[in-house]
């Protein structure tokens, strides 16, 4: 598939391109192979197959099978109430996507999620060549990638794309967890809030893990709170046949009312004191629905809630339960519970909301003191893609394609000062750096370069340019890094910290010949796929990995002192307090806090860092997330960037900072710390938030990357989540930040 790389990077890369990849001609049907009387029904006789992207939600896309018609076919279809002209799937693994062949002609195939477990869509693509179809094989592949792990494809080859190539179910179901069940028959209800996004659970056969009484409520946006839908049979249940498949369905006395997979795309929420769970379901147009389950009892639901995190747990690591480890079990558990109330509608509401609104005619007036910086012109320069903050001086680095944007930090705003253009090896040849992180009191920037997976570049930024190659290793790459210390950066220390997917070394630019410290490496047999990395004050270190675990060191070089089991979902970012009490990891769903003190044993009031925790005093993790029906209000799929810590030499931490889609948020930290865990505020941009971060030494400044924009915000500008802040924006599109259309 990768002989298509250079032709998918022209078509894929341009996010403005509704269309990826298009199959002119062909027929579409629908196969039914238990059905002897209509096995193969032709739905479209002349179609053309379309990727497109979702406009509202960034990593989906969706299969797009149009109707087309002959010269006058339409004019003949003006009179009728209802045309059948487009049949539109939302792309993901759950479709099952393989390529055949009917008759000699190419064939793509994919389940119907809305019909029988054994009915599937044929789109027969006639006269369609074999590289044209292998194309749109790989889009369809990359397409899946994307919407599964919130990231960008472009980077994958074949081996990260395989997972998604379909194949035949094994007969064997090695590995699957015992549990006793039922074979019950759903009824699947024409009036059922199901989606593709959700799959349908119409199979004539599920195994039913679970059933309690509940009652169905579904977030009104328009009044603001929970609407009583129903009585409902609450299940967990699995289709026979598919390994470490799980779905959440609810079933009133006239039928089945909704059947949602069970992912972390849910964002589940346990409330113990309502005996409820929350969540979200998002469509295949992207739109946002927030549901919530109020049980009978507590006991009914702590057994609800025991069994959809065993089975979101198996879903997540497709690995059965009963390999966790006694002792940890209660920390994937325990992640997994929050104790917030149903959102009811309140006076103190309304309050804030007025409040919301006054806050937003001031901002109408004199922008509430957030400024911008000079913007790069035009498409052709790209949009920024990182954000890092200066420690010693008063700069922000912004990149933006092959250039990085410099920026001045002044009361309340930033102002574009230059640019260092046309980044380029040592050759001469540009590239667009892919992370960078500044280095001795902010004098240089360590780069890296995608093409070159094995070396740091060293950037003078004085000179505006790179000066030095460093070359890591022959046969370790530099994946990940990180400074010697939390605090290094403000000092004239040279050595760092480097991470590949299964090795942890230390980085010394002052050696001859390679850079990485034998003395201080340390690669691990098994594949750990490192994500990132984070120290503390005094060197200690944080290291997370895409498996969702993450591992305590005290130096480099030993085995980790603590290993926190994985919840699964992978982490994307990593910090940790600079004493080392708290970590911080991000997910694309949620924030992780965890508390490393020991709290009990030998070794109470040390680190994790330093010392494993007893098995029977393991840390109790928490979820920071975002309220379902917040999200319902947002209407967008929430893929978090790496959460921070405010940062300063001799100051505690008192917020975490994150962003996702157009909205920025904090958190904080003295109320997360005292179990209040979601108290969060939030601000939405008119543009794609990309990376934001606390200034240097300053609690209350928060530096924002948008996608053509640089901006300060005060952190007292960001508003408690009511309709009002989360609603599309409705002050004047006035600028008042002075920006120049100059390109850096």
């Amino acid at each position: 598939m990768n002989i298509f790389r250079n032709l998918i990077g022209r078509v894929w890369q341009d996010p403005n391109a509704t269309e990826v990849v298009k199959i002119s001609t062909g027929q579409l049907h629908l196969v039914r192979p238990g059905n002897v009387r209509s096995s193969r029904e032709c739905i479209y006789n002349d179609a053309m197959a379309t990727i497109r992207r979702v406009p509202s939600v960034e990593h989906n896309f969706q299969l797009v099978i149009t109707r087309v018609y002959e010269e006058g076919d339409q004019e003949l279809l003006e009179d009728e109430e209802e045309t059948d002209e487009e049949r539109v799937f939302l792309i993901s693994e759950e479709l099952e996507f393989r390529t055949s062949e009917s008759d000699g002609e190419p064939t793509l195939l994919w389940r119907d999620l809305q019909g029988d477990v054994d009915e599937f869509y044929e789109f027969v693509a006639s006269g369609t060549n074999a590289p044209t179809k292998a194309f749109f094989e790989t889009c369809m592949y990359r397409a899946m990638y994307e919407r599964k792990y919130k990231s960008s494809a472009d980077n994958q080859g074949d081996e990260d794309l395989a997972e998604f190539v379909w194949q035949p179910p094994a007969n064997s179901r090695k590995g699957k967890a015992v549990v006793k069940k039922s074979s019950v028959k759903v009824k699947d209800d024409a009036k059922s809030h199901q989606s593709p996004s959700s799959s349908s659970t119409s199979d004539p056969s599920l195994e039913v893990i679970i059933k309690e009484e509940a009652e169905l409520f579904l977030w009104d946006r328009d009044e603001g709170y929970f609407v009583r839908e129903a009585a409902v049979s609450a299940r967990i249940v699995q289709r026979k046949g598919a390994i470490f498949s799980f779905f959440l369905t609810a079933t009133s006395q006239e039928g089945q009312v909704l059947a949602h997979r069970v992912s972390s795309q849910m964002m589940q929420r346990w409330s113990p004191a309502t005996w409820s769970l929350t969540w979200n379901n998002i469509n295949e147009s992207g739109s946002q629905t927030s549901w919530c389950l109020r049980f009978e009892s507590q006991e009914s639901f702590q057994d609800f809630q025991a069994e959809f995190t065993k089975r979101a747990w198996e879903s997540l690591n497709q690995t059965s339960w009963d390999k966790v480890k006694a002792d940890d079990r209660a920390y994937v558990i325990n992640a997994n519970v929050e104790d917030v109330e149903m959102a009811v509608e309140t006076d103190e509401d309304e309050e804030d909301a007025v409040l919301d609104e006054l806050g937003d005619e001031d901002e109408d007036e004199e922008d509430g003191g957030t400024q911008g910086g000079a913007l790069p012109s035009g498409p052709k320069e790209g949009r920024n893609s990182q954000l890092t903050v200066g420690y010693k001086g008063d700069r922000s680095y912004v990149v933006r394609g092959d250039k990085i944007g410099v920026f001045r930090h002044k009361p309340d705003e930033v102002e574009y000062v230059a640019s260092i253009a046309n980044i380029a090896d040592m050759k001469g040849k540009k590239f667009n750096p892919q992370n960078v992180m500044l280095h001795q009191q902010d004098s240089t920037m360590i780069v890296m370069n995608p093409g070159a997976p094995n070396s740091l570049f060293h950037l003078d930024i004085e000179r505006a340019k790179i000066v030095e190659e460093w070359k890591i290793h022959d046969d370790v790459t530099v994946d990940h890094i990180a400074p010697n210390t939390k605090f290094s950066q403000t000092t004239h220390e040279q050595t760092l910290i480097g991470a590949s997917h299964n090795a942890l070394y230390r980085i010394d630019p002052r050696v001859s010949g390679k850079k990485l410290v034998d003395s201080q490496y340390k690669q691990y047999a098994s594949k750990h796929k490192f994500s990132g990395v984070t120290t503390t004050a005094s060197g200690k270190l944080a290291v997370a990995s895409e498996k969702g675990d993450i591992r305590l060191y005290d130096t480099i070089g030993k085995i980790a002192k603590t290993a926190l089991t994985p919840l699964g979902d992978p982490i994307i970012g990593i910090d940790v307090s600079a004493d080392g009490r708290w970590i911080v990891a991000t997910t694309n769903t949620y924030l992780l806090l965890v508390d490393a003190l020991i709290g009990q044993g030998k070794y109470a009031g040390s680190l994790g860092f330093d010392r494993s925790f007893p098995a029977d005093a393991k840390p109790m993790p928490k979820r920071l997330q975002l309220r379902p029906e917040h999200v319902a209000y947002m209407n967008h799929n929430i893929s978090f960037t790496p959460a921070r810590f405010n940062i300063g030499e001799g100051q505690e931490e008192n917020a975490i900072v994150t962003s996702t889609g157009q909205y920025v948020i904090a958190w904080d930290f003295a109320k997360v710390k005292k179990g209040q865990m979601d108290k969060y505020e939030i601000k939405k941009y008119e543009d794609l938030v990309v990376q934001d971060n606390f200034r240097f030494g300053d609690d209350k400044e928060i530096i924002v990357a948008l996608q053509n924009n640089v901006l300060s915000v005060n952190k007292k500008q960001l508003r408690k989540p009511t309709r009002t802040s989360l609603a599309p924006d409705r002050r004047s599109s006035r600028s008042h930040s002075g920006i120049v259309n100059a390109p850096y």
